[in-house]
C-alpha cells in the first residue's frame, strides 16, 4: 500500500470515524463528563505532547543534511501553526456566541472555564433553556461548519508526520499522532450533534452530518503531505507548523478538557504517564 494512500485511510478513521462517534455518543447519551474520558485525554496529551517536543520538532530543525538546523524557520512555523489554530477557535467562538442573542456579552465569560464552553457548545444550554429547537437547530448547524474548518489543520498534522518519516505505517508520529486527533475529535462531534438532535434531526441523520464534519481532516493530511515532499524546506515548515497546531490542540483543547472533565489532581498523574509513554514510543 502506497504511503498516501495510508495517510487517506488512516485519517480518515481519525476525522470521520472519531467525529462520529462523537455523535453516536451524543445521540445515545445526550451529554458524557466521564472521569474515565478524562484521564484518556490527559493520557493522550501526555504523548502528543512527547512526540511534538521530541520527534517532529527536532526533525523539522534537522532537515536538508543531517547538520545544518533550521531553527528560525522552525519557530516561524510553530509560531504559524499555533496562531492559526488559536485564530480558528476564536471565529468559531464568536459565530457561536453570537447565535445566543438573549446572552449578555458583557457578562458572557471570557475564557474556557466550562467544558460546554471549551468545546465551542456554551451556547448549547441558552438554547435549550430559553430557546426554540429551530434556534438549537441553526446553533448545530454553525457548529457542523465551525469543526469542519477546524479538522483541516488537525489532518496536516497527520500528513506531514508521515512526509517526514514513511518508512512505517504502523508505528512512529504520524500513527500516534492519528489516534490522538481521533480521541479529540469526539467531545467536538458531541457539541455538534447533541443540538442537531435536540433541536429536531433525526438521529441517525445528525451522527452522518457529524462524521461529514471530519472530512476536512483528510484534505488537511493530503495538504501537509504533499507539502512535506515538495522539498526540503516544505518538509520544514510542514513539520513546524504541524508541532504549533498541535501544541494548541494539547495545550488549549485537551488538557483543559481533561481537568474540566475531571476536576482533580489524578488528570497530571496521566498527562505524566503519556509524556514517558510518548518519549519511549519515539525512541523504539
Amino acid at each position: 500500500m502506497s504511503t498516501i494512500a495510508w495517510v487517506i485511510i488512516i485519517t480518515s478513521i481519525s476525522g470521520i470515524v472519531g467525529t462520529g462517534l462523537g455523535g453516536v455518543i451524543g445521540a445515545i447519551f445526550k451529554k458524557d463528563s466521564s472521569k474515565v474520558v478524562s484521564l484518556l485525554l490527559s493520557f493522550a496529551g501526555g504523548v502528543m505532547l512527547a512526540v511534538v517536543c521530541f520527534d517532529l520538532i527536532p526533525e523539522a530543525m534537522q532537515i536538508d543534511d543531517g547538520s545544518k538546523t533550521n531553527v528560525l524557520v522552525t519557530i516561524l512555523g510553530i509560531i504559524l501553526g499555533f496562531a492559526i489554530v488559536f485564530a480558528l477557535n476564536r471565529i468559531i467562538d464568536n459565530h457561536t456566541n453570537k447565535e445566543v442573542k438573549h446572552v449578555n456579552e458583557e457578562e458572557h465569560p471570557k475564557t474556557a472555564d466550562a467544558l460546554d464552553e471549551l468545546i465551542h457548545a456554551d451556547h448549547l444550554t441558552e438554547h435549550r433553556n430559553k430557546g426554540t429547537n429551530s434556534q438549537l437547530f441553526i446553533a448545530g448547524i454553525v457548529m457542523a461548519f465551525a469543526i469542519a474548518l477546524h479538522n483541516i489543520p488537525e489532518g496536516m498534522v497527520i500528513g506531514a508526520s508521515y512526509a517526514g518519516d514513511s518508512s512505517t505505517l504502523v508505528a512512529g508520529s504520524g500513527f500516534l499522532l492519528a489516534v490522538i486527533i481521533g480521541l479529540h475529535n469526539i467531545p467536538e462531534g458531541m457539541a455538534v450533534s447533541v443540538p442537531l438532535i435536540t433541536g429536531g434531526m433525526k438521529k441517525w441523520v445528525a451522527i452522518i452530518v457529524t462524521a461529514v464534519t471530519g472530512i476536512p481532516t483528510v484534505l488537511g493530511a493530503i495538504l501537509g503531505y504533499y507539502v512535506g515532499l515538495f522539498s526540503p524546506i516544505g518538509l520544514t515548515i510542514a513539520l513546524s507548523f504541524a508541532s504549533g497546531a498541535m501544541l494548541y490542540v494539547v495545550l488549549g483543547e485537551l488538557l483543559p478538557e481533561a481537568y474540566l472533565m475531571f476536576k482533580s489532581k489524578l488528570p497530571a498523574v496521566f498527562i505524566l504517564i503519556g509524556v514517558l509513554v510518548g518519549v519511549a514510543l519515539v525512541q523504539i
